[in-house]
């Protein structure tokens, strides 16, 4: 195990360095800059404010000197949010963002496993066709149009839920369903599938014979084995929880990372689009980890 997360990290430390170094050159090869307005600057006022954030130094100063701010725990200041540093930004948005990620990751395990499970256990009956079209929905219909289509619903039409702001309890329903729903139906087809192939092996056969129902085999036999890819999906699923984020906080007002990452990307705000990028490469490449070592855990031979 203690091999498999060294092996881990040391893959992870030149893709994060990969992602970091392709984000910043995208941003500062991109049309537009943090000062183009409505009302163009002077080129004596232009050249004022890159001279006091550093951006009339060559690219590679620029760059290393992000990394050497980064590593005392500094991002820098914002471009557009004048009175904020970066960091303070982060501080904000990071928790909302974790929130409702682990609230969505948490309600898509629950409701695609439940679903997948209650499918296996009538494979062919109307229930398993049901579930099985419905899990399929879910996965088709991407965050952002289940988002709004929530609120639509609940929000507008209805009037039983709030669809803005993250004050109370009730605010939160909304986003983490719409984030959660087609997670839950990727989940959901993953388990199903797996018990349909465990079904024809022969000690699922051994057990049958043995008078075992199906309930029974499920927990016993079959339970284990159809995890396995389900902990492989997870790391992808929570690098897509993360980004469909951006789009669920923007739709619902929600003070998180997504929402200050889509108006720094508008405004250029390169410190302020370089630490979020930073912290998602960061938190997908440690979800990922855990994966793989859930992954190790349900199934030995993977941890060579």
């Amino acid at each position: 195990m203690l091999r498999l997360i060294v092996n881990r990290a040391l893959t992870a430390i030149p893709t994060l360095l990969s992602i970091l170094l392709v984000s910043f050159l995208l941003m500062r090869f991109a049309p537009g800059g943090p000062f183009d307005g409505e009302r163009p600057l002077d080129e004596a006022t232009r050249a004022a404010l890159e001279a006091s954030y550093g951006l009339d130094q060559p690219l590679w100063q620029q760059m290393t000197g992000w990394f050497g701010r980064v590593l005392q725990g500094d991002f820098g200041p914002s471009l557009v949010y004048r009175d904020f540093t970066v960091t303070e930004l982060v501080a904000q948005g990071l928790p909302v963002s974790l929130m409702l990620g682990g609230a969505a990751i948490v309600l898509a395990l629950a409701l695609g496993l439940a679903m997948g499970l209650r499918a296996a256990l009538n494979p062919g009956g109307w229930v398993d066709n049901v579930l099985m079209l419905s899990a399929t929905l879910l996965t088709a219909l991407p965050t952002f149009v289940t988002g709004p289509l929530l609120a639509l619903i609940f929000g507008v039409w209805l009037a039983l839920l709030p669809v803005g702001g993250s004050g109370g309890l009730t605010h939160w329903i909304l986003p983490v369903i719409a984030l959660a729903l087609p997670v839950a139906g990727v989940i959901a087809r993953l388990v199903r599938a797996a018990l349909a192939d465990i079904w024809q092996q022969d000690h699922i056969r051994t057990a049958r014979a043995r008078g075992l129902s199906r309930l029974q085999m499920l927990t016993r036999h079959a339970l284990r084995p159809a995890l396995i890819p389900v902990v492989s999906y997870l790391g992808p699923a929570a690098a897509g929880l993360l980004t469909g984020a951006v789009v669920i906080e923007t739709v619902f007002g929600l003070p998180g990372l997504g929402r200050y990452f889509v108006q720094g990307a508008l405004n250029r705000d390169y410190p302020l689009i370089m630490a979020v990028v930073l912290i998602y490469a960061v938190l997908i490449i440690v979800f990922n980890l855990i994966a793989d070592i859930l992954y190790a855990v349900l199934d030995p031979r993977a941890r060579g």
